[in-house]
Protein backbone atom coordinates (compact mmCIF):
# COMPACT_ATOMS: atom_id res chain seq x y z
CA UNK A 1 0.00 0.00 0.00
CA UNK A 2 2.77 2.34 0.73
CA UNK A 3 5.13 1.45 -2.02
CA UNK A 4 1.92 2.32 -4.55
CA UNK A 5 1.52 5.51 -2.61
CA UNK A 6 4.94 6.19 -3.42
CA UNK A 7 4.74 5.26 -7.04
CA UNK A 8 1.62 7.92 -7.52
CA UNK A 9 3.83 10.64 -5.72
CA UNK A 10 6.90 10.15 -7.98
CA UNK A 11 4.47 9.86 -11.05
CA UNK A 12 3.09 13.06 -9.88
CA UNK A 13 6.38 14.75 -9.29
CA UNK A 14 7.24 13.44 -13.15
CA UNK A 15 4.08 15.21 -14.71
CA UNK A 16 4.91 18.38 -12.41
CA UNK A 17 8.33 18.76 -14.09
CA UNK A 18 6.80 17.54 -17.69
CA UNK A 19 4.63 20.43 -17.55
CA UNK A 20 7.08 22.68 -16.20
CA UNK A 21 9.45 21.47 -18.69
CA UNK A 22 6.64 22.28 -21.72
CA UNK A 23 6.03 25.61 -20.02
CA UNK A 24 9.41 26.41 -19.80
CA UNK A 25 10.34 25.36 -23.67
CA UNK A 26 7.09 27.22 -24.64
CA UNK A 27 7.84 30.78 -22.97
CA UNK A 28 11.44 29.94 -24.54
CA UNK A 29 10.38 29.36 -27.99
CA UNK A 30 7.97 32.37 -27.91
CA UNK A 31 10.51 34.70 -26.83
CA UNK A 32 13.09 33.57 -28.71
CA UNK A 33 10.72 33.93 -31.72
CA UNK A 34 10.05 37.78 -30.71
CA UNK A 35 13.64 38.32 -30.44
CA UNK A 36 14.13 37.59 -34.36
CA UNK A 37 10.96 39.02 -35.22
CA UNK A 38 12.53 42.31 -33.91
CA UNK A 39 16.02 41.80 -35.21
CA UNK A 40 14.76 40.66 -38.68
CA UNK A 41 11.36 42.81 -38.89
CA UNK A 42 11.52 45.56 -36.56
CA UNK A 43 9.64 46.84 -33.69
CA UNK A 44 6.32 48.10 -35.42
CA UNK A 45 6.03 44.60 -37.45
CA UNK A 46 6.47 42.63 -34.23
CA UNK A 47 4.22 44.31 -32.32
CA UNK A 48 1.71 44.19 -34.64
CA UNK A 49 1.94 40.75 -35.01
CA UNK A 50 1.53 40.16 -31.90
CA UNK A 51 -1.39 42.08 -31.37
CA UNK A 52 -2.68 40.09 -34.61
CA UNK A 53 -1.81 36.79 -32.73
CA UNK A 54 -3.43 37.82 -29.92
CA UNK A 55 -6.48 39.13 -31.79
CA UNK A 56 -7.31 35.79 -33.72
CA UNK A 57 -7.03 33.87 -30.54
CA UNK A 58 -9.85 35.85 -29.42
CA UNK A 59 -11.35 35.41 -32.45
CA UNK A 60 -11.65 31.66 -31.95
CA UNK A 61 -13.98 31.92 -29.56
CA UNK A 62 -16.09 34.60 -29.98
CA UNK A 63 -18.44 34.57 -33.25
CA UNK A 64 -19.19 38.71 -32.57
CA UNK A 65 -15.07 39.34 -32.55
CA UNK A 66 -14.90 37.16 -35.96
CA UNK A 67 -17.23 39.56 -37.34
CA UNK A 68 -15.88 42.71 -36.07
CA UNK A 69 -12.60 41.14 -37.05
CA UNK A 70 -13.75 41.33 -40.80
CA UNK A 71 -14.82 44.46 -40.66
CA UNK A 72 -11.92 45.87 -38.74
CA UNK A 73 -9.42 44.40 -41.55
CA UNK A 74 -12.19 45.29 -44.31
CA UNK A 75 -12.25 49.32 -42.84
CA UNK A 76 -8.83 49.89 -42.07
CA UNK A 77 -6.07 47.45 -44.22
CA UNK A 78 -8.52 46.12 -47.32
CA UNK A 79 -5.04 45.26 -49.03
CA UNK A 80 -2.98 43.75 -46.21
CA UNK A 81 -1.43 39.82 -46.63
CA UNK A 82 0.44 38.00 -44.58
CA UNK A 83 4.58 38.01 -45.13
CA UNK A 84 4.93 34.82 -46.49
CA UNK A 85 3.59 32.18 -48.80
CA UNK A 86 1.60 29.03 -48.80
CA UNK A 87 1.44 28.20 -52.70
CA UNK A 88 -0.57 31.70 -52.44
CA UNK A 89 0.04 34.83 -49.92
CA UNK A 90 -2.73 34.69 -48.12
CA UNK A 91 -4.95 38.20 -47.68
CA UNK A 92 -6.14 39.81 -43.46
CA UNK A 93 -9.47 39.26 -45.09
CA UNK A 94 -8.78 35.39 -46.02
CA UNK A 95 -7.73 34.90 -41.86
CA UNK A 96 -10.78 37.25 -40.84
CA UNK A 97 -13.18 35.38 -43.03
CA UNK A 98 -12.00 31.81 -42.12
CA UNK A 99 -11.92 32.58 -38.63
CA UNK A 100 -15.60 32.95 -38.53
CA UNK A 101 -16.63 30.57 -40.54
CA UNK A 102 -14.89 28.22 -38.36
CA UNK A 103 -16.66 29.70 -35.29
CA UNK A 104 -20.01 29.70 -36.79
CA UNK A 105 -19.44 25.71 -38.01
CA UNK A 106 -18.28 25.10 -34.88
CA UNK A 107 -21.53 26.28 -33.49
CA UNK A 108 -23.28 24.35 -35.12
CA UNK A 109 -21.56 21.25 -34.59
CA UNK A 110 -21.80 21.70 -30.45
CA UNK A 111 -25.66 22.42 -30.92
CA UNK A 112 -25.04 25.95 -29.72
CA UNK A 113 -26.94 26.97 -33.31
CA UNK A 114 -29.57 25.35 -34.77
CA UNK A 115 -31.28 25.83 -38.37
CA UNK A 116 -30.52 28.72 -40.61
CA UNK A 117 -32.68 31.39 -41.16
CA UNK A 118 -32.71 32.64 -44.80
CA UNK A 119 -34.60 35.27 -46.65
CA UNK A 120 -36.40 34.62 -49.83
CA UNK A 121 -33.68 37.17 -51.83
CA UNK A 122 -31.13 34.45 -50.93
CA UNK A 123 -32.33 32.53 -54.22
CA UNK A 124 -31.54 35.03 -56.32
CA UNK A 125 -28.24 35.62 -54.70
CA UNK A 126 -27.93 31.62 -55.07
CA UNK A 127 -29.02 32.03 -58.96
CA UNK A 128 -25.98 34.67 -59.12
CA UNK A 129 -23.49 32.46 -57.85
CA UNK A 130 -24.12 30.14 -60.34
CA UNK A 131 -24.17 32.35 -62.97
CA UNK A 132 -20.81 33.72 -62.04
CA UNK A 133 -19.24 29.88 -61.75
CA UNK A 134 -20.55 29.35 -64.92
CA UNK A 135 -18.82 32.36 -66.70
CA UNK A 136 -15.88 32.00 -64.82
CA UNK A 137 -15.58 28.31 -65.94
CA UNK A 138 -16.40 29.20 -69.70
CA UNK A 139 -13.99 32.06 -69.69
CA UNK A 140 -11.30 29.31 -69.70
CA UNK A 141 -11.28 28.58 -72.83
CA UNK A 142 -9.76 32.08 -73.86
CA UNK A 143 -6.91 32.31 -71.07
CA UNK A 144 -5.74 29.38 -68.13
CA UNK A 145 -6.24 31.14 -64.70
CA UNK A 146 -3.23 31.78 -62.60
CA UNK A 147 -3.05 30.82 -59.04
CA UNK A 148 -3.94 34.73 -58.27
CA UNK A 149 -7.46 34.62 -60.48
CA UNK A 150 -8.36 31.21 -59.07
CA UNK A 151 -8.08 32.84 -55.22
CA UNK A 152 -9.32 36.04 -56.05
CA UNK A 153 -12.38 34.69 -57.60
CA UNK A 154 -12.77 32.39 -54.78
CA UNK A 155 -12.58 35.12 -52.05
CA UNK A 156 -15.78 36.91 -54.46
CA UNK A 157 -17.83 33.75 -54.17
CA UNK A 158 -17.07 33.70 -50.22
CA UNK A 159 -17.70 37.09 -49.61
CA UNK A 160 -20.74 36.98 -51.28
CA UNK A 161 -21.99 33.63 -49.84
CA UNK A 162 -21.54 35.18 -46.59
CA UNK A 163 -24.71 36.56 -47.21
CA UNK A 164 -26.34 33.62 -45.91
CA UNK A 165 -23.99 33.42 -42.56
CA UNK A 166 -25.14 36.93 -41.79
CA UNK A 167 -28.54 36.83 -41.85
CA UNK A 168 -28.84 33.74 -39.54
CA UNK A 169 -26.22 35.46 -37.59
CA UNK A 170 -27.82 39.12 -37.08
CA UNK A 171 -31.55 38.62 -35.52
CA UNK A 172 -32.26 41.34 -33.75
CA UNK A 173 -31.78 45.21 -33.82
CA UNK A 174 -29.65 45.27 -30.85
CA UNK A 175 -26.82 43.09 -32.75
CA UNK A 176 -27.57 45.61 -35.57
CA UNK A 177 -26.44 48.60 -33.60
CA UNK A 178 -23.30 46.79 -32.31
CA UNK A 179 -22.24 46.24 -35.74
CA UNK A 180 -23.40 49.99 -37.24
CA UNK A 181 -21.19 51.34 -33.96
CA UNK A 182 -18.32 49.23 -35.12
CA UNK A 183 -18.93 50.47 -38.59
CA UNK A 184 -19.03 54.00 -37.89
CA UNK A 185 -16.40 53.97 -35.43
CA UNK A 186 -13.79 52.66 -37.83
CA UNK A 187 -15.22 54.57 -40.91
CA UNK A 188 -13.90 57.46 -38.47
CA UNK A 189 -10.63 55.60 -37.83
CA UNK A 190 -10.19 55.80 -41.90
CA UNK A 191 -11.58 59.13 -42.35
CA UNK A 192 -8.95 60.48 -39.46
CA UNK A 193 -6.15 58.55 -40.94
CA UNK A 194 -6.86 59.80 -44.40
CA UNK A 195 -7.11 63.28 -43.32
CA UNK A 196 -3.77 62.86 -41.73
CA UNK A 197 -1.92 61.62 -44.07
CA UNK A 198 -3.14 63.98 -46.54
CA UNK A 199 -1.93 67.02 -43.54
CA UNK A 200 1.47 65.69 -44.48
CA UNK A 201 4.08 66.37 -47.12
CA UNK A 202 3.90 64.14 -49.53
CA UNK A 203 6.97 62.82 -48.95
CA UNK A 204 6.56 62.55 -45.45
CA UNK A 205 2.76 60.35 -46.01
CA UNK A 206 4.54 58.40 -48.78
CA UNK A 207 7.35 57.34 -46.46
CA UNK A 208 4.39 56.18 -43.77
CA UNK A 209 2.78 54.28 -46.40
CA UNK A 210 5.28 52.40 -47.92
CA UNK A 211 6.04 50.85 -44.65
CA UNK A 212 3.30 48.54 -45.32
CA UNK A 213 4.66 47.18 -48.02
CA UNK A 214 5.90 44.43 -46.21
CA UNK A 215 2.28 43.41 -45.65
CA UNK A 216 1.32 43.80 -49.34
CA UNK A 217 0.78 47.36 -49.99
CA UNK A 218 2.79 49.43 -52.86
CA UNK A 219 6.13 50.22 -51.97
CA UNK A 220 6.51 53.25 -53.96
CA UNK A 221 4.20 56.28 -55.99
CA UNK A 222 1.37 55.47 -53.14
CA UNK A 223 0.45 59.12 -52.71
CA UNK A 224 -2.53 59.93 -55.40
CA UNK A 225 -3.37 63.34 -57.44
CA UNK A 226 -5.88 65.12 -59.76
CA UNK A 227 -5.56 63.61 -63.12
CA UNK A 228 -2.43 62.35 -61.90
CA UNK A 229 -0.52 65.77 -62.04
CA UNK A 230 1.05 66.67 -59.11
CA UNK A 231 0.39 70.40 -59.54
CA UNK A 232 -3.71 69.99 -59.97
CA UNK A 233 -3.91 68.53 -55.97
CA UNK A 234 -3.57 65.89 -53.68
CA UNK A 235 -6.04 63.48 -53.18
CA UNK A 236 -6.84 61.84 -50.01
CA UNK A 237 -5.96 57.38 -50.06
CA UNK A 238 -5.94 56.43 -46.26
CA UNK A 239 -4.66 52.86 -46.24
CA UNK A 240 -7.58 52.29 -49.34
CA UNK A 241 -4.82 53.14 -51.46
CA UNK A 242 -7.34 54.19 -54.44
CA UNK A 243 -9.00 57.63 -53.73
CA UNK A 244 -11.93 56.26 -55.76
CA UNK A 245 -12.07 53.50 -53.91
CA UNK A 246 -12.02 55.12 -50.36
CA UNK A 247 -14.45 57.25 -51.32
CA UNK A 248 -16.98 55.03 -51.95
CA UNK A 249 -16.00 53.73 -48.36
CA UNK A 250 -16.79 56.79 -46.77
CA UNK A 251 -19.74 57.82 -48.88
CA UNK A 252 -21.01 53.88 -48.36
CA UNK A 253 -20.49 54.83 -44.54
CA UNK A 254 -21.70 58.60 -44.38
CA UNK A 255 -25.14 57.21 -45.96
CA UNK A 256 -25.55 54.10 -43.40
CA UNK A 257 -24.79 56.67 -40.49
CA UNK A 258 -27.15 59.86 -42.11
CA UNK A 259 -30.46 58.92 -40.79
CA UNK A 260 -28.81 58.83 -37.32
CA UNK A 261 -28.41 62.62 -37.23
CA UNK A 262 -32.33 63.09 -36.63
CA UNK A 263 -33.05 59.83 -35.32
CA UNK A 264 -35.51 59.56 -32.63
CA UNK A 265 -33.80 56.86 -30.91
CA UNK A 266 -29.79 57.03 -31.85
CA UNK A 267 -27.36 54.44 -31.74
CA UNK A 268 -25.25 57.02 -29.07
CA UNK A 269 -26.04 59.39 -27.67
CA UNK A 270 -24.94 62.46 -26.86
CA UNK A 271 -26.04 62.95 -30.32
CA UNK A 272 -23.83 65.39 -31.30
CA UNK A 273 -21.02 62.78 -31.65
CA UNK A 274 -22.91 61.60 -34.36
CA UNK A 275 -22.66 64.70 -36.56
CA UNK A 276 -19.16 65.06 -35.47
CA UNK A 277 -18.46 61.22 -36.94
CA UNK A 278 -20.38 62.31 -40.18
CA UNK A 279 -18.62 65.35 -40.70
CA UNK A 280 -15.18 63.88 -40.29
CA UNK A 281 -16.79 60.60 -43.04
CA UNK A 282 -17.47 63.42 -45.15
CA UNK A 283 -14.82 65.74 -44.92
CA UNK A 284 -12.74 63.10 -45.99
CA UNK A 285 -14.46 62.08 -48.72
CA UNK A 286 -15.24 65.32 -50.56
CA UNK A 287 -11.08 65.09 -50.26
CA UNK A 288 -10.69 62.18 -52.16
CA UNK A 289 -12.42 64.36 -55.12
CA UNK A 290 -14.14 61.29 -56.43
CA UNK A 291 -17.30 62.85 -57.81
CA UNK A 292 -18.95 59.22 -57.97
CA UNK A 293 -18.96 58.76 -54.45
CA UNK A 294 -20.30 62.47 -53.54
CA UNK A 295 -22.94 62.39 -56.46
CA UNK A 296 -24.54 58.98 -55.20
CA UNK A 297 -24.26 60.60 -51.06
CA UNK A 298 -26.27 63.39 -52.04
CA UNK A 299 -28.66 61.13 -54.20
CA UNK A 300 -28.95 58.68 -50.95
CA UNK A 301 -29.57 61.84 -49.03
CA UNK A 302 -32.07 62.79 -51.21
CA UNK A 303 -33.97 59.69 -50.87
CA UNK A 304 -33.91 59.51 -47.40
CA UNK A 305 -35.57 63.08 -47.37
CA UNK A 306 -38.63 61.52 -48.94
CA UNK A 307 -39.29 59.57 -45.73
CA UNK A 308 -41.59 61.22 -42.41
CA UNK A 309 -38.95 62.78 -40.27
CA UNK A 310 -35.87 62.93 -42.17
CA UNK A 311 -36.95 65.64 -44.70
CA UNK A 312 -34.83 67.73 -43.13
CA UNK A 313 -31.96 66.18 -45.39
CA UNK A 314 -33.16 68.54 -48.03
CA UNK A 315 -32.67 71.42 -46.02
CA UNK A 316 -29.40 70.09 -45.19
CA UNK A 317 -28.64 69.52 -48.60
CA UNK A 318 -29.49 73.11 -50.17
CA UNK A 319 -27.23 74.74 -47.12
CA UNK A 320 -24.33 72.32 -48.13
CA UNK A 321 -24.82 72.86 -51.94
CA UNK A 322 -24.52 76.72 -51.29
CA UNK A 323 -21.41 76.20 -49.56
CA UNK A 324 -19.87 74.43 -51.89
CA UNK A 325 -20.79 76.87 -54.40
CA UNK A 326 -19.75 80.13 -52.93
CA UNK A 327 -16.54 79.14 -50.64
CA UNK A 328 -13.19 79.31 -52.43
CA UNK A 329 -11.90 76.39 -50.58
CA UNK A 330 -14.46 74.69 -52.82
CA UNK A 331 -13.88 76.39 -56.21
CA UNK A 332 -11.62 73.30 -56.96
CA UNK A 333 -14.71 70.75 -56.81
CA UNK A 334 -16.61 72.61 -58.18
CA UNK A 335 -14.81 73.01 -61.19
CA UNK A 336 -14.11 69.39 -61.21
CA UNK A 337 -17.54 68.51 -61.65
CA UNK A 338 -18.61 71.19 -64.34
CA UNK A 339 -15.33 69.61 -66.14
CA UNK A 340 -16.92 66.10 -65.82
CA UNK A 341 -20.56 66.77 -67.12
CA UNK A 342 -19.37 68.86 -69.71
CA UNK A 343 -16.60 65.91 -70.89
CA UNK A 344 -13.60 68.13 -70.35
CA UNK A 345 -11.38 66.78 -68.65
CA UNK A 346 -8.75 63.83 -69.38
CA UNK A 347 -10.42 61.36 -66.79
CA UNK A 348 -13.83 61.68 -67.85
CA UNK A 349 -12.69 61.47 -71.86
CA UNK A 350 -10.85 58.13 -71.14
CA UNK A 351 -13.97 57.17 -69.16
CA UNK A 352 -16.10 57.71 -72.31
CA UNK A 353 -13.45 55.97 -74.45
CA UNK A 354 -13.56 52.65 -72.52
CA UNK A 355 -17.52 52.79 -72.32
CA UNK A 356 -17.33 52.97 -76.25
CA UNK A 357 -14.60 49.35 -76.03
CA UNK A 358 -16.82 47.76 -73.97
CA UNK A 359 -19.54 48.14 -75.49
CA UNK A 360 -17.79 46.46 -78.78
CA UNK A 361 -16.78 43.65 -76.50
CA UNK A 362 -20.61 43.20 -75.09
CA UNK A 363 -21.76 43.09 -78.94
CA UNK A 364 -19.49 40.47 -79.82
CA UNK A 365 -19.96 38.52 -76.68
CA UNK A 366 -23.71 39.19 -74.90
CA UNK A 367 -24.84 36.38 -73.06
CA UNK A 368 -22.13 34.71 -70.92
CA UNK A 369 -19.30 37.53 -71.09
CA UNK A 370 -15.73 36.12 -71.50
CA UNK A 371 -15.11 35.10 -67.80
CA UNK A 372 -12.53 36.61 -65.52
CA UNK A 373 -9.20 35.63 -67.05
CA UNK A 374 -8.71 36.84 -69.93
CA UNK A 375 -9.96 38.51 -73.22
CA UNK A 376 -10.21 36.22 -76.86
CA UNK A 377 -8.63 39.15 -78.35
CA UNK A 378 -5.80 41.36 -77.65
CA UNK A 379 -7.75 44.66 -78.81
CA UNK A 380 -10.57 43.93 -76.39
CA UNK A 381 -10.37 44.59 -72.57
CA UNK A 382 -12.77 43.76 -69.42
CA UNK A 383 -11.35 46.62 -67.49
CA UNK A 384 -13.69 49.63 -67.50
CA UNK A 385 -14.51 52.38 -64.77
CA UNK A 386 -18.06 51.33 -64.81
CA UNK A 387 -19.14 47.85 -62.53
CA UNK A 388 -22.10 47.42 -64.54
CA UNK A 389 -20.23 47.66 -68.00
CA UNK A 390 -17.27 45.70 -66.70
CA UNK A 391 -19.79 43.03 -65.40
CA UNK A 392 -21.58 43.20 -68.92
CA UNK A 393 -17.76 42.08 -70.23
CA UNK A 394 -17.20 39.51 -67.69
CA UNK A 395 -20.93 37.97 -67.04
CA UNK A 396 -22.35 39.12 -69.64
CA UNK A 397 -26.00 41.08 -69.94
CA UNK A 398 -28.00 37.91 -68.73
CA UNK A 399 -25.68 37.91 -65.37
CA UNK A 400 -25.53 41.75 -65.05
CA UNK A 401 -29.82 40.98 -65.54
CA UNK A 402 -29.67 38.60 -62.33
CA UNK A 403 -27.57 40.98 -60.53
CA UNK A 404 -29.53 43.92 -60.98
CA UNK A 405 -32.74 41.57 -60.38
CA UNK A 406 -30.80 40.80 -56.72
CA UNK A 407 -30.55 44.02 -56.41
CA UNK A 408 -34.15 45.24 -56.79
CA UNK A 409 -35.45 41.82 -54.81
CA UNK A 410 -33.43 43.42 -51.42
CA UNK A 411 -35.25 46.67 -51.98
CA UNK A 412 -38.63 45.18 -52.91
CA UNK A 413 -38.01 43.06 -49.60
CA UNK A 414 -37.09 45.97 -47.37
CA UNK A 415 -39.83 47.96 -48.43
CA UNK A 416 -42.41 45.41 -47.86
CA UNK A 417 -41.50 45.23 -44.35
CA UNK A 418 -40.51 48.43 -43.39
CA UNK A 419 -43.52 48.75 -41.23
CA UNK A 420 -42.08 46.28 -39.19
CA UNK A 421 -38.54 48.69 -38.44
CA UNK A 422 -40.80 52.03 -38.63
CA UNK A 423 -42.35 50.76 -35.47
CA UNK A 424 -39.40 50.38 -33.09
CA UNK A 425 -37.56 53.58 -33.01
CA UNK A 426 -33.99 52.05 -32.81
CA UNK A 427 -34.57 49.65 -35.97
CA UNK A 428 -36.18 52.32 -38.30
CA UNK A 429 -32.94 54.66 -39.09
CA UNK A 430 -30.54 51.56 -39.36
CA UNK A 431 -33.11 49.87 -41.38
CA UNK A 432 -33.06 53.06 -43.65
CA UNK A 433 -29.56 53.67 -43.35
CA UNK A 434 -28.60 49.96 -44.63
CA UNK A 435 -30.89 50.40 -47.69
CA UNK A 436 -29.35 54.18 -48.32
CA UNK A 437 -25.72 52.82 -48.01
CA UNK A 438 -27.33 50.01 -50.89
CA UNK A 439 -28.23 52.63 -53.12
CA UNK A 440 -25.01 54.60 -52.50
CA UNK A 441 -23.16 51.31 -54.26
CA UNK A 442 -25.37 51.22 -56.87
CA UNK A 443 -25.15 54.85 -57.59
CA UNK A 444 -21.37 55.08 -57.05
CA UNK A 445 -20.66 51.99 -59.18
CA UNK A 446 -22.30 53.59 -62.66
CA UNK A 447 -18.93 55.66 -62.84
CA UNK A 448 -16.26 53.04 -60.89
CA UNK A 449 -15.36 49.44 -60.92
CA UNK A 450 -14.18 48.50 -57.68
CA UNK A 451 -17.03 46.65 -56.21
CA UNK A 452 -16.94 43.70 -58.62
CA UNK A 453 -13.03 43.86 -59.94
CA UNK A 454 -11.68 40.53 -57.69
CA UNK A 455 -8.72 42.73 -56.73
CA UNK A 456 -10.20 44.94 -54.44
CA UNK A 457 -11.35 42.32 -52.02
CA UNK A 458 -12.36 44.80 -49.49
CA UNK A 459 -15.04 46.46 -51.69
CA UNK A 460 -16.21 43.58 -52.93
CA UNK A 461 -16.51 42.38 -48.87
CA UNK A 462 -18.24 45.91 -48.63
CA UNK A 463 -20.58 45.96 -51.23
CA UNK A 464 -22.01 42.04 -49.83
CA UNK A 465 -21.63 43.64 -46.16
CA UNK A 466 -24.27 46.18 -47.18
CA UNK A 467 -26.42 43.66 -48.67
CA UNK A 468 -26.55 41.24 -45.81
CA UNK A 469 -27.25 44.34 -43.45
CA UNK A 470 -30.01 45.24 -45.75
CA UNK A 471 -31.50 41.64 -45.75
CA UNK A 472 -31.00 41.18 -42.14
CA UNK A 473 -32.44 44.29 -40.74
CA UNK A 474 -35.44 43.40 -43.04
CA UNK A 475 -35.95 40.04 -41.66
CA UNK A 476 -35.53 41.00 -38.49
CA UNK A 477 -38.45 43.46 -39.43
CA UNK A 478 -40.33 40.99 -41.00
CA UNK A 479 -40.28 38.97 -37.62
CA UNK A 480 -41.38 42.02 -35.61
CA UNK A 481 -44.78 42.23 -38.37
CA UNK A 482 -45.33 38.03 -37.84
CA UNK A 483 -44.90 38.74 -33.55
CA UNK A 484 -47.09 42.04 -33.64
CA UNK A 485 -49.60 40.28 -35.73
CA UNK A 486 -49.97 37.14 -33.37
CA UNK A 487 -50.04 39.34 -30.30
CA UNK A 488 -52.88 41.31 -31.90
CA UNK A 489 -54.59 38.17 -32.24
CA UNK A 490 -53.96 36.73 -29.24
CA UNK A 491 -55.69 39.87 -27.54
CA UNK A 492 -59.77 39.84 -28.15
CA UNK A 493 -61.23 43.00 -29.68
CA UNK A 494 -62.92 43.63 -26.56
CA UNK A 495 -60.22 43.12 -23.69
CA UNK A 496 -59.47 44.88 -21.15
CA UNK A 497 -56.36 45.78 -18.67
CA UNK A 498 -58.27 42.93 -16.48
CA UNK A 499 -57.92 40.49 -18.96
CA UNK A 500 -54.04 41.15 -19.86
CA UNK A 501 -52.28 38.24 -17.19
CA UNK A 502 -54.89 35.90 -18.49
CA UNK A 503 -53.27 35.74 -22.04
CA UNK A 504 -49.76 36.16 -20.96
CA UNK A 505 -49.82 33.18 -18.80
Amino acid sequence: MQSANGLQQRIATMDRRIYGLLIGVAIGGTAGGIGLMLAVAGPVITAGAILGVLAGLYMLTNLSAALYGIVAVMALLPFGTFPFKIGFTPTLLDAAFGAFILVYLVQFMTGQRRGMRLTPVHGFIALYIVWLILSFVLGIRWARPTSADLRQFAETLLSIGMTFVLVDVIRDAKTLRRLLIVLATLAVGQAVIALGLYALGDQTAENVLVRLARIGYPNGGVIRYIEDTPSMGERAIGTWVDPNALGGYLAISAAMLAPQLFARKPIIRPAWLIWIAEGVIALAMVLTYSRASLLAFAAALVAIGFFKGFRKFWVLLALAGLLILVLPQTQSLVTRFIEAFTAQDLATQMRLGEYGDSLELIARYPITGVGFTGSPSIDLYTDVASMYLIMANQIGLVGVGIFLSTMAAVFVFGWRWRHGAESDALHWPMHLGFHAALLTVLINSVADLYFFRTDFQGSITLFWLVVSLALASSQIARTNSFSGSRSRESVPPNANTVALPTNHR
